[in-house]
């Protein structure tokens, strides 16, 4: 279990990571940035994630704050990922302050 936990906080990292890069870029570049290949790249790595963001919220939310939400939704998701696998970590060990 504690190597899915890994795995799955693996897939939730890149996307988060392509996310930041976007929004670093989206500042460095400006208006050229559609025609940079690296953030056409890290664009593409974050679609699935975006596009699932884009589905889930309701037309009234601008195109441009779909990426703040996703990218809010896996750090939110990372964090629960990150106490599972702390948790299962220390009953692992056999602390006893972890069963209560």
């Amino acid at each position: 279990m504690l190597k899915l936990l890994e795995l799955v906080q693996l897939v939730l990292y890149i996307p988060m990571l392509a996310l930041l890069g976007q929004g670093a870029l989206y500042l460095l570049a400006g208006a050229r940035r559609e025609s940079n290949f690296f953030y056409q790249t890290l664009r593409l790595i974050s679609r699935p994630f975006t596009f699932v963001v884009r589905k889930l919220t309701p037309a009234q939310v601008a195109d441009r704050h779909v990426p703040v939400i996703a990218f809010g939704l896996l750090l939110l998701a990372s964090f629960v990922v990150f106490a599972e696998r702390g948790y299962l970590m220390c009953v692992q060990m056999g602390y006893e302050d972890c069963r209560r």
